[in-house]
Parts: C-alpha cells; structure tokens; sequence
C-alpha cells in the first residue's frame, strides 16, 4: 500500500486494537473500490488500474481479512467472554456472537465477490444477472461492514481496553504478530 505523506503510521503489535481499527480502515478502502467499480461498470473488460485495485482488494479480504477475524474470534472475542462470565456483561457476550455471525456472513459474500470478479477478469464480461449479484453482494458487504465496525470500535473495543489488563494485552500483541508469520489457511 503506498505511503501518504502526514498520514498516522499504523498501529503495531504492543496496540492490537489499534491495529484492529486500522485494518478497519483498509477493509473499508478495498470495499470501496469494490462497490465502485461493481457499481460503475457496465460491460467490458477489467483492465489496466482497474483491475489491480480489484486484485489489490480481493487479495486484502482474501489474507488480511481472514487475519482480521482470527484476531478478533480467537484473541479478543474469548478473552472478552471470560472477563465478563460473571454475567454483568451479558449484553456485550450477545453482540460478540452477533460479530461472529457477521464475519461468517461476510465470508460467503466475500467467496461470491470474488468468483464474479475473478469470472470477469478471465472472461472479459459477466452476464446482467452475474452484475446485478455482484452489485448487490457488494452493497450487502458495505452495509454490514458499516455496522459491524462501529459495534466494534464504539462499544466492544472500549469494553476491551477497559477489561483487559496490560500483560493481556501484550499477550494479544504477541498472538496478532505470530499470527502474521504464518500462511493464510
């Protein structure tokens, strides 16, 4: 990703829900270059720019996104869940399975994405219906990505950094980093 002068320097591995909100902010940049071009293109052929930034973004849901969600599934998620067993936090373990949902929502819709793009771009045209779904599948993702993230960045990351003490943290940090060295299953 090109650097941008005066831009915040992402977060690293000792702020892991930093760096869950900055990955927020590519997800929400791939998907926008996503639904655009779903949007605008009527017929043709995905070429030159265009093209790259379609690869460029399914390639970011296809290995960061699933990173993304092991983050959150496998280090935040279950440490929330057992900071708030004692059942006063009854509301936040319902939106957490809520999110879960959402990420496997989010999973298929990506897999349709990327078969319709990826039938584009080796046959040169997709059919008016093959539009229409990936228009509409595309629209669907930015949608529930708009109310995923703000549930995550208004109440369930505040509730993290409020819960999880600084050796949790770090704990976290560590998992996202090894998490990193590994190939995308």
């Amino acid at each position: 990703m090109p650097v941008q002068i005066g831009a915040k320097l992402d977060s690293g591995f000792d702020d892991p829900l930093g760096m869950l909100r900055d990955c927020h902010r590519r997800i929400e940049r791939f998907l926008s270059t996503l639904c655009r071009v779903a949007e605008r293109r009527e017929t043709g052929a995905l070429a030159g720019e265009e093209r790259h930034a379609v690869e460029s973004a399914l390639n970011y849901f296809r290995e960061g996104g699933r990173r993304h969600n092991a983050d959150e599934e496998e280090s935040i998620f279950p440490r929330l869940r057992q900071a708030s067993a004692d059942g006063k936090m009854a509301a936040a373990i319902t939106e957490i399975a809520e999110l879960e949902d959402e990420h496997r929502e989010a999973a298929a819709l990506h897999s349709l994405v990327e078969r319709l793009y990826s039938a584009w771009m080796v046959s040169g045209a997709l059919s008016d219906g093959e539009r229409e779904r990936l228009r509409l599948s595309t629209a669907r993702l930015a949608r529930l990505y708009a109310g995923h993230i703000e549930v995550e960045e208004t109440r369930v990351f505040p509730l993290a950094a409020r819960l999880l003490d600084r050796e949790t943290i770090a704990a976290v940090g560590s998992e996202f980093r090894t998490r990193r060295a590994l190939p995308v299953a």
